[in-house]
């Protein structure tokens, strides 16, 4: 597993470009999935653990978690993400 890397779809920079309030949502995504002393370690990115990234791909498309998530399907996470987070504030 260690040389997966994240994959995000190709359509997503068009998506919020379309929906520029998404970017709130992928503040909020960036903030609740970094690894803690992310900066600690190359890449120093603010990116999800690819154990982490596998399982949510495997939980969402089901198989090994190798899947190329759609636009549209990560777009609907990061509208809903910035909904619930203004729920705790």
């Amino acid at each position: 597993m260690t040389g997966m890397r994240l994959k995000l779809p190709r359509g997503l920079p068009l998506i919020i470009a379309r929906h520029p309030l998404l970017v709130r949502g992928v503040w909020d995504q960036m903030r609740a999935l970094r690894p803690i002393r992310w900066w600690a370690s190359s890449p120093h990115l603010p990116i999800p653990d690819p154990r982490y990234w596998r399982f949510r791909l495997e939980t969402a498309y089901g198989g090994s978690g190798d899947v190329q998530p759609r636009s549209e399907d990560v777009a609907e996470v990061l509208e809903w993400s910035h909904t619930m987070r203004r729920f705790e504030r």
